[in-house]
C-alpha cells in the first residue's frame, strides 16, 4: 500500500506540476507557449504517468477517478482515503514547487470559470463523464495500463482541455484544482473550488451505469 500511495503521489505531482507550470509559463510568455500547448502538456504528462505508474497503483492520478472505480466495484472503498490523500498531497506539493520556481503569478495555473458558475459546472460534469467512460472501457480492473489506455486517456484529456480550457479550465480532477487554489490562496479560485469537486464527482457517477449498460457481461468481471 505504501508503494501504491507513493506512486499516486508522484503521478499526481507530475501531472499538476507539468500542467500548471505550462499554464504559468504561458501567462508569462504566451507566444512561446500558446494555450494549445498547455492542453497537450496535460495530455502528454498523463500518458507518461500512466506508463510509469500504471503497473503499481493503476495511475488514477485523480480523486474522482478513484471514487469512480470504487462506485464501479473495481476498487476497494477501504483504500479510497489513502489514494485521495496521496493525490491531494501530490497536487499541493506540485503547486508549492511551481510557486517556488515562478512566484505567485498566473494564478499558479488555477482553474476558474470564465462564464457563469453553472456553465462551468455543467461542462466539468460532461467532460469528466466522457473521460471516465473512456477510462472504464480501456482499463483493466482499477488499473490504467498499457499502450492503448495511455494513448486513449491522454488524448481525451488533451482534446477536452482544448475544448473546455477557455470556459472552465477543463480540470476534470479535484486535486488538479485544489493544489493551485490552496497554495496560491486565490480567493476567486477558492470560491470556485466546489465546481471542480462537484462536477467531476457527478460526471464519474453518471459514467458508471452507462458503462455497465453498454457491457453488462463484463460489468462484474473486473471487480477486485
Amino acid at each position: 500500500m505504501r508503494r501504491r500511495a507513493l506512486a499516486e503521489f508522484m503521478g499526481t505531482f507530475f501531472v499538476v506540476f507539468a500542467g500548471t507550470a505550462a499554464a504559468v509559463v504561458s501567462s508569462l510568455a504566451p507566444q512561446a507557449v500558446p494555450q494549445i500547448a498547455v492542453a497537450w502538456v496535460f495530455g502528454l504528462v498523463v500518458l507518461a504517468s500512466i506508463h510509469a505508474f500504471g503497473d503499481i497503483s493503476g495511475a488514477h492520478l485523480n480523486p474522482a477517478v478513484s471514487l469512480g472505480f470504487a462506485l464501479a466495484r473495481r476498487f476497494p472503498w477501504s483504500e479510497l482515503p489513502v489514494y485521495v490523500f496521496a493525490q491531494t498531497t501530490g497536487a499541493l506539493f506540485a503547486s508549492l514547487c511551481v510557486r517556488t520556481l515562478f512566484g505567485n503569478v498566473g494564478r499558479l495555473g488555477a482553474t476558474i470559470p470564465h462564464g457563469t458558475p453553472l456553465q462551468s459546472l455543467g461542462l466539468e460534469m460532461i467532460l469528466t463523464f466522457i473521460l471516465f467512460l473512456v477510462i472504464l472501457r480501456v482499463s483493466t480492473g482499477a488499473r490504467e495500463k498499457g499502450i492503448t489506455a495511455g494513448i486513449a486517456i491522454g488524448a481525451v484529456i488533451a482534446l477536452e482541455a482544448l475544448l473546455g480550457g477557455p470556459v472552465s479550465g477543463a480540470s476534470m480532477n479535484p486535486a488538479r484544482s485544489y493544489g493551485p487554489a490552496i497554495v496560491g490562496m486565490d480567493f476567486r479560485a477558492l470560491s470556485s473550488l466546489w465546481i471542480y469537486c462537484v462536477g467531476p464527482v457527478v460526471g464519474v457517477a453518471l459514467a458508471v451505469p452507462v458503462s455497465r449498460f453498454l457491457d453488462p457481461d463484463n460489468a462484474s468481471a473486473h471487480s477486485p
